[in-house]
């Protein structure tokens, strides 16, 4: 891809959340589309929020989990860009309309006291950083379509990363935890969608770890020249298959000691 292809890419994913109009697969418009590519497209769509007034809050990390991976046939995780307006309160109703199609995951967010150092970071250096861990809800969308209607072809990680990694959005629960006296591996969540039960899972499905998908954000950004900085909210990966959450939905994540979450959608 030139850079006008992905500036253009980006402007029309821009529009698509503008007007709740899904664009057609990029992997289909850019054959041989490269996970540089995706995120040339997802830096040039960033970009085009913070000109409209948009703040970075923070970072999202996707596709820790193996079953996530393996459907998609890709061996690394990818990362998306939070930002102010994604925000939410647990308890916090979503208006409606203000997603395509959105669903939930499960995760635990990291919220930064202290900027990461530069070089080869380690599990110690992940947890003197960090402020506090939370229980959250991230909220996906997708302004491209899950398939082509023409070919049936589905969307591929080029296309999620593209669109900011189907970010949308981020509820994080009021419990706050020292990630010293947790072991993340365990955290784990009853996640109910109108009081029925829909997924349970374990910190651990995500790379073994939490932290460890901390690392790998870290390393992977600072082979781009970026950081993680005082401050940011990281969410550190879903332990869970996303819900979906058509209109009227509610949702409750219990997580035992670590907390609760909840947001409905109107």
């Amino acid at each position: 891809m030139t850079p006008e292809d992905a500036a253009q890419a980006a402007q029309d994913l821009f529009e698509a959340e503008e007007t709740g109009a899904q664009i057609g697969l990029l992997s289909l418009r850019f054959p041989g589309m490269t996970l540089d590519d995706a995120y040339a497209v997802q830096d040039a769509l960033v970009a085009r929020k913070l000109a409209a007034g948009r703040r970075k809050i923070g970072w999202k990390i996707g596709l820790t989990s193996r079953a996530m991976q393996d459907a998609l046939n890709i061996e690394t995780p990818d990362s998306g860009v939070l930002l102010d307006n994604m925000l939410f309160e647990s308890g916090d109703t979503v208006p409606k309309g203000r997603f395509i199609q959105p669903r939930i995951e499960a995760e635990i967010a990291f919220v930064m006291g202290a900027d990461l150092p530069h070089g080869d970071l380690n599990r110690e250096d992940i947890l003197a950083a960090t402020e506090h861990v939370a229980p959250a809800l991230e909220i996906l969308d997708t302004r491209i379509l899950r398939s082509d209607p023409a070919t049936g072809k589905a969307r591929v990680v080029t296309d999620t990363i593209s669109d900011n990694a189907a970010n949308a959005g981020v509820v994080l629960g009021a419990a706050r935890h020292d990630p010293r006296a947790v072991d993340l591996r365990w955290v784990g969540a009853i996640v109910s969608r109108d009081a029925v039960v829909e997924e349970t899972g374990l910190g651990a499905g995500v790379l073994n770890d939490p932290v460890t998908s901390m690392i790998w954000l870290a390393r992977r950004m600072e082979a781009y020249g970026q950081r993680i900085e005082a401050g940011d909210i990281v969410l550190s990966g879903s332990f869970i298959r996303p819900v979906e959450c058509p209109t009227g939905t509610q949702i409750d994540a219990d997580f035992g000691a670590f907390g609760t979450v909840s947001i409905a959608f109107e």
